[in-house]
């Protein structure tokens, strides 16, 4: 039975210049130098610029194979070079853009199907910034920031539907965007609303996320929620919201996406301890 690749969720803005430990551990992931990395540029209205910046960044971390593919249309996306680019590679790295785009345009498309296909059997999907948001099966396509909650201050739309049970909001802490996830988890409380900073991510693997970066991610949980005035109030008017909970979790740190448990940092220590005894044995 094939396993799942991996998921590399970027808060955008990553490091591009000085230690790339975001890219280089996509790039790790991927299968290393001799990785085939295709940068999937439709979030995007200047395609070879972004492109041009990726593929020199990858270039320059030793990548021998990096390409950008763009779509444009909904038939570009449904043309046999579309999906051989997706067959070939070992990984597709989305950038950032307008996460509209990228539903708008791959939604539906034999492309859509060969990504999923293909991730199911290993191929690892990154995304930066739009690239990010796009990755839940519902997300944020625009929404006021450094506000509290309130019933209007956030737009969901469908997603691409890579990691299910989430809600992913990007630039967090930055752009001061706590207000409008808890507003979006308010909607929506069977999801875990993550907010990641910027040059931080998550790394999926099965049910679980680890974080990397310089910032943190905030797992913001509606599954205990005791109270909420949603069914109340009027567009504008405050939210109340009792009995949510929050876990900020830097690099190093982790979630259970099942559980809704974060590992800590104790956790994974013993854990890889018990692995080398096993090892060792």
């Amino acid at each position: 039975m094939s396993t799942p690749g991996k998921l590399v969720i970027i808060g955008g803005a990553e490091d591009k210049k000085n230690d790339l430990v975001i890219l280089r551990e996509v790039v790790r992931l991927s299968g290393g130098k001799h990785a085939r990395i295709v940068v999937m540029t439709v979030a995007t209205e200047l395609p070879i610029e972004v492109g041009a910046e990726y593929i020199e960044v990858f270039d320059r971390i030793g990548v021998a194979d990096v390409r950008m593919f763009d779509v444009s249309t909904r038939e570009a996306a449904d043309s046999r070079s579309a999906i051989k680019a997706i067959e070939d590679a070992d990984c597709v790295f989305f950038t950032g853009g307008d996460q509209v785009r990228v539903t708008k345009l791959l939604g539906g498309t034999k492309m859509d199907a060969a990504l999923h296909e293909r991730h199911e059997s290993g191929l690892v999907l990154a995304g930066t910034s739009a690239g990010a948001s796009m990755m839940s099966s519902t997300m944020i396509v625009s929404g006021i920031g450094e506000t509290n909650p309130k019933i209007d201050i956030v737009e969901m739309a469908p997603g691409m539907e890579f990691l299910p049970g989430v809600v992913i909001d990007q630039h967090f802490a930055q752009r001061g965007r706590y207000g409008r996830l808890f507003s979006a988890v308010a909607q929506y409380p069977h999801h875990l609303g993550l907010g990641i900073d910027e040059n931080t991510a998550i790394v999926v693997e099965g049910l679980a996320f680890s974080v990397i970066g310089e910032g943190a991610v905030s797992v913001i949980d509606a599954g205990r929620l005791a109270y909420s005035n949603l069914d109340k109030v009027k567009r504008g008017d405050d939210l109340a919201l009792c009995g949510i909970q929050l876990h900020v979790l830097p690099s190093g740190y982790g979630f259970q996406l099942r559980d809704r448990t974060p590992i800590l940092k104790a956790d994974k220590a013993s854990a890889s301890e018990r692995t080398r005894g096993v090892d060792n044995a």
